[in-house]
């Protein structure tokens, strides 16, 4: 039995520099992982099989058209794999949460079989954050995201976070599409601290205004005093960063109290 989890992704910074004329958008964005998420175990098994269980394995849908099935489609191998999928992180919350699910299913087929040599070419095929997520550890990403950068200073390692969701999911081509065209830059040099604090996120905007619950999200994160609070992707995911474990777990408990109905995990980048 193999057991991986399928780290949650954020994005620190996200700049959006241009639109593309096959749909996708020029990108620049500083990509991060918080040790918790959804968790898959697999075995052995003559057939690929998927079975879905979890708070939100309710919104997959038929396992299918899932990422960790198209992510076993997309890797040859000798044998089969019986993956077991427990769904934690809510869909289409600017998490990466499918995506990530198939980075996992990279890492155990990488395990159990060893991974082809394009492998990265295949994991892009499936989703632009999908060979960030293969990794899943604090990079920059161009192009449309598949373009990966390593970094020679990650000092975000082992920074507290709190991740808060308002139940709402939130399709990522609306928001993309209200972006509004203009390009405010790249992503700042440095450190991984240094170009979360200088960066933005530039769908912020347009994600409000398909949900503006997303904006009182933000004000409630802010009140708690954080090194940095910020949305995640496209939405509807934000979260902060704390330099205590206990100044996260207070800012948990404050926002727990005044809105149960807001989803929350915790963690640490890393």
């Amino acid at each position: 039995m193999i057991r991986e989890t399928a780290y949650a992704k954020i994005n620190l910074a996200l700049h959006i520099r241009a639109r593309r004329e096959d749909g996708y958008h020029e990108l620049e964005t500083l990509f991060a992982f918080v040790d918790a998420g959804d968790v898959l175990t697999a075995r052995a098994a003559e057939a690929d099989t998927l079975e879905q269980y979890g708070e939100f394995a309710g919104e997959l849908g038929t396992p299918f058209g899932n990422l960790v099935i198209q992510a076993l489609g997309a890797l040859p191998r000798p044998g089969g794999l019986a993956i077991q999928l427990e769904k934690n992180l809510p869909v289409a919350a600017g998490l990466g949460g499918g995506s990530a699910d198939a980075g996992a299913v990279f890492r155990i087929v990488r395990e159990r079989f060893g991974l082809p040599e394009d492998w990265r070419e295949r994991a892009a095929k499936l989703g632009a954050d999908v060979p960030a997520c293969v990794e899943s550890r604090t990079c920059i990403g161009r192009g449309t995201g598949t373009e990966l950068e390593a970094l020679a200073d990650d000092s975000l390692a082992g920074v507290h976070v709190l991740l808060v969701n308002p139940r709402v999911a939130l399709t990522t081509g609306p928001v993309f599409a209200g972006w509004d065209g203009v390009d405010r830059g790249p992503l700042p040099k440095g450190s991984a601290r240094a170009i979360s604090l200088a960066g933005r996120n530039d769908l912020t905007k347009p994600a409000i205004r398909l949900c503006p619950v997303i904006a009182d999200v933000l004000a409630a994160l802010e009140n708690t005093v954080p090194v940095l609070v910020r949305m995640s992707g496209s939405g509807a995911t934000c979260f902060a960063l704390y330099d205590s474990e206990e100044a996260r777990d207070a800012a948990s408990e404050t926002i727990a109290t005044a809105h149960r109905e807001w989803w929350q995990m915790t963690g640490m980048l890393r």
